[in-house]
């Protein structure tokens, strides 16, 4: 009797460890973003608006200080406080300006103005008269294509540019129906747009994804019907998971302040409007850091990831002996996040 009380006892330690460790891992999850505010408390990131003379609203946070300017642009679905985590180290080195990308965040949400040019000329606006000095302009995803063409036609105040991860040549319809930003975020974004949305997006997404489909089709269901729980008790917040991890959800936060028409621009391949790839990267003439992710492809030849290395290779070709090629050593796009001593270290070499 004695020792089945022993082992009873070390049956309910273990099982109070592991509920406490799983309380913990649920409790960071569901709260991912204080980390984010501790670090925009930090470095005293302000939010800010600026009107253009075309009446068009651009939302930006600021880290003031003498330093040079670094304007940041953000990719899909993100928001200027995507950088939060790297602003405490860039900040030591550069006054920061982080854009909402129009349609995303606080900046106008107006679909005549998701295309690449129009972005692209009113942050060039915007450095000219918001920042008015020679600046670094950073970009992620396709915020680094726009990153592009502000570093091609910005004129004298551009002073160097890094484009990180950016997906050359596919977003103009380079293998794009094969590519996985295609497969896992713009057409199930196109579906969902013209379903009858009996489901929020959130629970939709989960169902069609297609990361999902690859690594935990069987689970997808259920996770899904969650979302859709949550969604149904908190109507007004972003899903939460708590029992994933906030890597795989936290980009429903920033959904919220997201305006679907302009993933639209993705799906039909209109967002350059008239643009392209290869003669924005040809006009590039001042420093350039191209980050990659590494390559990975699945089994049924998908990349999973924004550009192949040859693609990486062919845009760096084209920007010429100015640029320089990195590359991380896994796949994961959000380098500035994943990698973000490998991204400041990059950043800060274009500050000379």
């Amino acid at each position: 009797m004695r020792v089945i009380k022993i082992i009873l006892i070390i049956i309910l330690i273990i099982a109070a460890v592991g509920t406490i460790v799983f309380s913990i891992y649920w409790y960071r999850n569901i709260h991912w973003y204080n980390k984010y505010e501790k670090a925009l408390h930090e470095v005293h990131a302000t939010e800010k608006q600026i009107t253009l003379p075309t009446g068009s609203i651009i939302n930006y946070g600021e880290v003031e200080n003498d330093k040079p300017p670094l304007l940041l642009i953000h990719g899909q679905m993100g928001i200027w406080e995507d950088y939060a985590l790297v602003m405490p180290e860039l900040g030591k080195k550069w006054h920061i300006y982080a854009v909402d990308v129009y349609g995303h965040g606080e900046s106008s949400h107006d679909e005549s103005l998701y295309y690449l040019g129009v972005n692209g000329d009113d942050l060039i606006w915007f450095i000219n008269n918001v920042i008015g000095k020679p600046t670094v302009v950073a970009g992620h995803s396709n915020g680094a294509i726009t990153a592009a063409y502000v570093a091609a036609y910005g004129g004298g105040n551009i002073a160097g540019v890094v484009l990180e991860d950016p997906p050359v040549f596919s977003t103009e319809g380079e293998g794009w129906e094969d590519s996985f930003a295609y497969k896992d975020t713009y057409k199930p974004l196109h579906d969902y747009n013209k379903s009858d949305k009996t489901e929020c997006w959130e629970a939709y997404y989960l169902r069609h994804c297609y990361w999902g489909q690859l690594y935990m089709k069987n689970a997808m269901p259920g996770i899904a019907d969650y979302a859709q729980k949550y969604h149904d008790k908190h109507p007004d917040e972003a899903v939460k998971i708590g029992y994933l991890p906030s890597s795989i959800w936290y980009v429903f936060e920033y959904a919220i302040e997201y305006d679907f028409a302009y993933g639209e621009r993705f799906y039909d391949l209109s967002w350059n409007h008239g643009l392209r790839h290869e003669d924005i990267l040809s006009d590039i003439e001042i420093p350039c850091v191209y980050i990659h992710a590494k390559e990975q492809v699945d089994d049924n030849g998908t990349y999973l990831c924004a550009a192949s290395r040859e693609q990486a290779e062919r845009a760096v070709s084209y920007i010429g002996d100015n640029c320089s090629l990195l590359e991380t050593d896994t796949s994961d796009h959000v380098i500035h996040t994943v990698h973000s001593d490998f991204y400041i270290q990059a950043v800060n070499t274009l500050q000379k």
